[in-house]
């Protein structure tokens, strides 16, 4: 048995499917559904459970054994949340208990860092483990402190030699883009708030660039498809020897314009798009280019290619956001 937390959200949701399709096993989701249609990320799932967050530790201590691997997928996710607390309390000392857990349990503990830990790329993308390495990095905002904070806290314990699980896994996931993330809203992919636009033939609003050195639309990020980002989780899940903080991404940035005109094109359409202002909330705390370093993955063994831009992009609106279905 699997326990995804985050089980109903964008990522997590993506990870139980392919559990359930490729292992044929049973999963445990730990997650909220609260109101609107989250709930729909499972529908076609068949569970073995669904426990709220603030139950799984009950859960757990009721089941030492039997439990495969904790996949850790469940965060608060907004890069505009202010309530520090709360994220401390759900991104660092939930994520903390639940490797306590695993390393008591020897069970296997992987977990969802981001790229948002690697602040505005002055530091480089290099997903390094070491205390030195990692405190050369400024996150931007609440989110991505909360997910650097826990990854210093784990290269800590490996470094001190405290109990550990035995396989543990952060992966740094960049600007992932797929089906189920709908719930989202303004926190959802770009693909996936376009798409409607280019299908009724209306121009994309991209934000007009702040930088001397990016043009507008020019503002660059490792886009990265879903699958690409569960494939790890699987490789991962079959090499019980590897461990680390790996980034998670196409190892490509690609500009915001070069986005726009996939998903017209996927839609059947020409690009068509206009400028709009940055709002001021966000602009000192915005990321003009992102771009995955895979060389520790790749040494690692994981050889898989990363899906291109523009056939992801297709993918994703040809089998899921055009169609009269679209979850996975």
């Amino acid at each position: 048995m699997f326990i995804v937390t985050g089980g109903a959200g964008f990522i997590g949701s993506n990870v139980v499917a392919a559990i359930e399709d490729r292992l044929d096993a049973p999963v445990v989701v730990a997650d909220h559904l609260r109101q609107g249609g989250k709930w729909r990320n499972l529908a076609k799932r068949g569970l073995a459970d669904l426990v709220a967050p603030d139950a799984l530790p009950e859960r757990l201590a009721a089941q030492r054994t039997g439990i495969r691997a904790i996949i850790h997928m469940g965060a608060v996710t907004s890069t505009t949340e202010t309530d520090a607390d709360r994220m401390v309390e759900i991104n660092f000392r939930l994520s903390a208990r639940l490797w306590s857990w695993c390393a008591a349990a020897q069970v296997p503990f992987i977990y969802a860092s981001s790229a948002a830990t690697y602040g505005d790329g002055q530091a480089g993308f290099d997903d390094v483990a070491t205390a030195e390495g990692l405190a050369r990095f400024r996150p931007l905002n609440l989110y991505g402190w909360s997910k650097h904070l826990f990854d210093r806290w784990v290269v800590r314990q490996v470094a001190d030699r405290a109990p550990r699980p035995p396989q543990w896994a952060g992966l740094k996931f960049f600007n992932v883009y797929g089906p189920n993330e709908y719930h989202k809203g303004a926190q959802g992919s770009v693909v996936q708030r376009l798409f409607p636009e280019a299908k009724a033939g209306r121009a994309a609003r991209l934000f007009t660039s702040h930088h001397p050195d990016y043009p507008d639309g020019g503002q660059m990020r490792d886009f990265v498809w879903v699958e690409d980002c569960v494939d790890v989780v699987l490789w991962l899940l079959d090499h019980p020897d590897v461990s680390g903080l790996f980034n998670v991404g196409s190892g490509r940035a690609r500009s915001f314009a070069d986005l726009a005109a996939a998903v017209y094109r996927a839609a059947g359409r020409e690009p068509q798009i206009t400028y709009v202002p940055m709002p001021e909330a966000i602009r000192l705390q915005y990321q003009y280019f992102t771009e995955a370093r895979l060389d520790r993955l790749r040494a690692a063994g994981y050889d898989r290619p990363a899906t291109a831009l523009e056939d992801g992009v297709s993918r994703y609106v040809r089998d899921y956001l055009d169609t009269p279905d679209p979850y996975r």
